[in-house]
């Protein structure tokens, strides 16, 4: 699908990135977000649904048309926009697929079950600006499959977006990249070690991608000198702040040099079912 806008150089833009943990669970949240505060890019993480299944008629009904990479319960990523939606890429070039834990893998089939890979990404050019929405595989334990599958997503991400940056087209690279990238990140360095999400390969892979000229716009805090994103649902982790910054938006320098101002909206992970990750907003001059 291909809509017509304004390009983001002649009036800004105001993009932002939310892992809503279901996008059917969170949909009256999600509807009356995008009301009050008119992102003109609203990237999704962990939607949790098939593409066929993502309320694309509700979102319409606020002027965004939905390009959604969905398939089944689990992971899922869309971008929504109103100012344009071209080049809609599912997933990216070389994306690895999770081959599972050994005892997983049916290996007594007579054939293998091909592997696929995860809907964990989708990029949109909107009003002239490539986006990306992104989830990162979880990791689960450093000694497991799926951290190796972890870093082997991470590698091919960074060479999909060097890719994309030699275009010359401005880009955000923005989701739940599921690494805190400093200790500052996370609330208690102590209670991690030998956890994921902190490991010196994970933010090795960050500083990868930053490398390419992405930067890491950091978004100021709302509470407490850290602006974590993401708080356990568990244990009051909200409400003590215990949390962690591992909902990234990294922008090519053309985008990162007009940042006007960048926030998370705690307010989003208040009240009654909300998601455990908090929206980041980014208004770009």
């Amino acid at each position: 699908m291909s809509v017509v806008a304004v390009g983001w150089q002649a009036w800004g833009m105001r993009l932002a990135t939310w892992n809503v943990n279901s996008v059917k669970a969170r949909l009256p949240r999600l509807l009356a977000w995008l009301d009050e505060n008119a992102p003109d890019v609203v990237c999704l993480q962990e939607t949790k649904c098939r593409a066929d299944q993502f309320p694309a008629a509700e979102v319409e009904e606020l002027g965004y048309t939905a390009a959604v990479h969905g398939d089944g319960r689990w992971n899922g990523v869309a971008v929504l926009s109103r100012v344009g939606v071209d080049d809609v890429s599912m997933g990216f070039p070389g994306e690895p697929a999770y081959a599972g834990e050994p005892d997983d893998q049916q290996l007594t089939l007579a054939e293998p079950v091909p592997q696929v890979p995860e809907a964990r990404a989708i990029g949109v050019t909107c009003g002239g600006v490539r986006v990306w929405s992104l989830y990162a595989p979880n990791g689960r334990t450093p000694d497991s499959a799926h951290y190796r599958y972890k870093l082997e997503w991470f590698a091919a991400l960074r060479e999909a977006l060097a890719a994309e940056l030699a275009s010359g087209t401005p880009l955000v690279a923005c989701g739940d990249y599921n690494v805190a990238p400093t200790d500052d990140d996370v609330w208690d360095p102590a209670v991690f070690v030998d956890s994921t999400h902190v490991t010196p390969s994970e933010r090795q892979a960050l500083a990868d991608l930053r490398a390419l000229g992405l930067h890491d716009v950091v978004p100021t805090p709302m509470k407490g000198p850290f602006p974590y994103t993401y708080w356990d649902y568990r244990a009051g982790a909200f409400h003590k702040n215990l949390g962690m910054r591992i909902d990234l938006f990294y922008a090519s320098a053309d985008v990162a040099g007009r940042v006007r101002s960048a926030y998370v909206d705690r307010e989003a992970r208040k009240g009654k079912g909300p998601s455990d990750h908090a929206p980041v907003v980014v208004d770009i001059d």
